[in-house]
């Protein structure tokens, strides 16, 4: 699907149609015999890795080989240590350990502090629900707007627009807005929001929205614009890369930031923010809005 295997377990519900967990190995087997991972805590997890071992016997005598367990409940650490010693002892060394269970980045972290032996981390729920923020709490809000000449039908220029708020981070940010992301050798260094057609010509300054403390950015630094037009007119005028294609960018993204703003135990906030001249330019805008709001 998407050029990505599909890999996968049975599940509980297949143990418990037959009459006990051997069997129903058994026949997994006979069915799926080059691709066996054995979902082993229906009822006994430990039990259930010895079955599996049985069964991972008979297929070897038949030319083939388990590919592995998995587990799905209780301790996972210490129950991925015991089965990895019971495989091992049984001359099953390669057969992996797949763990599942609602596990996140920080339960895999923990167990691989832990001495977890497991291989492979089937993470389903936190992968699609995005347990920290389910929901993006972001909203369109006009920016800029053009005027169009009644005598001539023609567009005038871009005029900037800005929303006041009470809440400093609701306050929109006026103009055409490009977002353009600075690196060095070792790694990415900031993101600086400016207006499309008023880019520095030489250093670039921002003022971060963590601290508004000015940050400044040689023009020597490689950079790259971040955001790319997918439809234009109503038309698609953009190919979308392929599964793999994403993948590999997101880890070489994922590659080059540093630490400090990577780690799942208290992360430095990446600096974001305006350029200098849009940070002054929305300024100005709010002062002129604050100047039409009578005086009570």
């Amino acid at each position: 699907l998407y050029g990505i295997p599909v890999k996968g377990t049975h599940a509980h519900s297949w143990v418990m149609c037959f009459g006990d967990e051997r069997e129903a190995f058994h026949e997994y087997a006979k069915a799926l015999p080059n691709n066996c991972v054995f979902l082993v805590d229906t009822y006994d997890t430990l039990q259930g890795v010895r079955n599996a071992i049985e069964t991972g016997r008979w297929l070897r005598e038949t030319g083939h080989e388990m590919v592995g367990i998995r587990l799905d409940s209780g301790d996972l650490a210490e129950l991925s240590i015991a089965a990895r010693k019971l495989l091992d002892e049984a001359g099953f060394p390669n057969a992996r350990i797949v763990a599942s269970n609602d596990l996140d980045e920080y339960q895999i972290e923990m167990l691989h502090k832990t001495g977890a032996k497991i291989n492979v981390w089937g993470v389903g729920t936190r992968l699609a629900t995005g347990g920290d923020q389910p929901a993006l709490g972001g909203v369109y809000k006009l920016a800029a707007i053009r005027e169009r000449d009644p005598e001539t039908d023609q567009l005038g220029p871009w005029q900037h627009r800005i929303k006041l708020s009470e809440q400093p981070i609701k306050t929109t940010n006026p103009g055409l807005q490009q977002v353009r992301r600075f690196s060095d050798e070792n790694g990415f260094l900031a993101d600086a929001i400016y207006e499309v057609d008023q880019p520095p010509q030489s250093d670039w300054t921002i003022l971060p929205f963590k601290n508004e403390t000015p940050l400044t950015l040689p023009s020597r630094l490689r950079a790259e614009d971040l955001l790319v037009p997918i439809f234009r007119n109503g038309q698609r005028v953009y190919d979308p890369p392929s599964a793999t294609e994403a993948r590999d960018r997101r880890q070489a993204q994922i590659d080059q930031l540093p630490d400090r703003y990577a780690r799942l135990n208290e992360p430095e906030t990446f600096p974001v923010g305006l350029e200098q001249s849009l940070h002054q330019l929305k300024l100005q805008l709010i002062q002129e809005a604050k100047s039409t709001i009578p005086q009570a």
